[in-house]
């Protein structure tokens, strides 16, 4: 009985510790994103007062066209910035949850491999089948988190791809307009 409760308390402790490593995980990843938002608000406001105070200055229409022009390059390319941030952001918490994910998985397939070596071990005679379709479905349980796990990396290296190809596009598309 000692050892079931010592495994009890074992697993509790084992859970409550990936819990919060996943707490921790997400708001250090939302106080990144928060940091963001903050400064790119405090450089948008005074991107803005910046503008509206040289517009005034303009004095003709033509002067007001150029300097509208040359304005916008600089806004793309600060909101092509944030966009890559944003990214990155989420881009490296995901592998953080990612990798955790693995490991408790990891884990938790050693703890079922154990129990089925010993579930095998008390089983009583003719309960073999029982035994082969436990397995069976623990190996399904296995190339399933595999398969997701797969598709998941796959997904974000497309995201990645097509973050990559979308700031090409908006960097070629400012450089166009210089």
């Amino acid at each position: 009985m000692t050892v079931n409760t010592e495994k009890f308390v074992a697993a509790n402790k084992a859970a409550v510790d990936s819990l919060l490593s996943v707490a921790n995980t997400a708001l250090a990843s939302a106080e990144r994103i928060a940091a963001l938002n903050l400064n790119t608000a405090r450089a948008t406001l005074e991107d803005s007062v910046a503008n509206v105070q040289a517009m005034a200055g303009a004095k003709t229409p033509q002067d007001m066209a150029t300097l509208a022009s040359s304005l916008t390059q600089p806004a793309i390319e600060k909101a092509t910035a944030y966009a890559r941030s944003v990214y990155e952001i989420s881009t490296q918490t995901q592998g953080e949850l990612t990798k955790m994910v693995e490991a408790q998985f990891g884990d938790f397939q050693k703890t079922v491999a154990g129990l089925v070596e010993q579930a095998t071990k008390a089983a009583p005679l003719g309960s073999e089948s029982a035994v082969a379709a436990m397995q069976s479905a623990i190996a399904a349980a296995t190339s399933a988190f595999g398969n997701m796990n797969a598709t998941a990396k796959q997904f974000a290296e497309q995201a990645q791809a097509n973050v990559a190809s979308a700031t090409q596009a908006v960097t070629a598309a400012v450089k166009k307009t210089k």
